[in-house]
């Protein structure tokens, strides 16, 4: 393994920033990390000098930036959504590799969506402001138990999504690009699973496909008053269709754990609809999820490092 091979963890928050120093063992390649969790894209090639990789939280990396970052090898995304954050294949050209974090948060991102589903269900949010304003304000809410989810896109987040809601007694239906299966769960096609679901939960990777999947006309497809459940990136759904659709009825509810822009500015049309439930895309952020995350990328600078490249 290559002693002169260093890692800068660029963004580290306090948490990270703790679970990385403390994984991270003695005898293993060297690993910077910067608890500086709002460094700007423009200090980046200073800070990393001539290290040959980076791992990358939530920062931005404009291929014009990793131009000047001479040494620059490896880009560490502590996620998979690294397409927000930074071309991949404009990196590739200047040779840098991109390495992705996949499963590590699994069961924290279902368990998200489905107390998003939950909250949406019973009203919670609604209930919460308006007895905090001195309010008793009180609806019928929605019971779950004998309802179908409907899981648009299938991998590690959706199976464990499809886990709980099968244990809270629902019928669960999923829909995925390519041929799945996957015990106790019905793949069917997309206009059945629009039009059957009470509740659509979306697990979509963001990419030019997928960009504005849930437009306008599939929303139209959905069951009236169904509730809407999204824990997996926010431009996946049309927003501006979306905050119709819930205006209309169309929606009952949204449970929104990401948005188009994060964070959500102030006065945003989203904050201002009582039928929605909105979470500061903290789905992931679990002290297992995290440990899991930081093991993971350690393991990626071990085999970097191991491989010489």
């Amino acid at each position: 393994m290559s002693a002169v091979f260093r890692s800068v963890f660029v963004d580290a928050n306090p948490t990270l920033g703790a679970i990385a120093e403390r994984l991270h063992a003695a005898g293993e390649p060297p690993l910077q990390v910067n608890r500086q969790p709002d460094i700007k894209p423009e200090d980046l090639p200073a800070l990393l000098g001539d290290a040959p990789a980076c791992w990358i939280d939530h920062t931005y990396l404009p291929t014009d930036i990793a131009r000047q970052c001479k040494g620059l090898k490896h880009v560490v995304f502590l996620g998979t959504g690294a397409r927000s954050y930074m071309n991949v294949e404009e990196l590739a050209e200047l040779g840098i590799s991109v390495h992705l974090i996949k499963g590590y948060g699994d069961t924290a991102v279902a368990e998200c969506a489905f107390a998003l589903m939950w909250a949406a269900a019973k009203g919670f949010a609604v209930m919460d402001r308006g007895m905090r304003a001195g309010n008793w304000l009180r609806s019928d809410g929605v019971q779950l138990t004998g309802k179908t989810v409907g899981l648009l896109g299938f991998g590690g987040i959706a199976a464990e999504m499809a886990r709980l809601c099968r244990g809270a007694g629902m019928t669960v239906l999923a829909w995925n690009r390519s041929p799945k299966s996957h015990p106790g769960v019905s793949f069917t096609d997309l206009d059945t699973l629009l039009a059957h679901s009470d509740v659509l939960s979306v697990h979509l990777l963001l990419n030019e496909e997928t960009r504005g999947f849930l437009s306008a006309a599939r929303l139209a497809q959905m069951k009236k008053g169904a509730i809407l459940v999204n824990t997996a990136r926010g431009a996946v759904v049309d927003e501006a269709a979306m905050i119709a659709a819930l205006k209309s009825g169309q929606l009952g509810h949204a449970g929104l754990d990401v948005f188009d822009v994060e964070p959500l500015p102030a006065g945003h049309p989203l904050t201002a609809l009582d039928n929605v439930t909105l979470s500061a895309h903290s789905a992931f952020r679990t002290p297992e999820a995290s440990d899991n995350l930081i093991q993971a990328a350690l393991d990626h600078s071990r085999r970097i490092a191991k491989e010489g490249k």
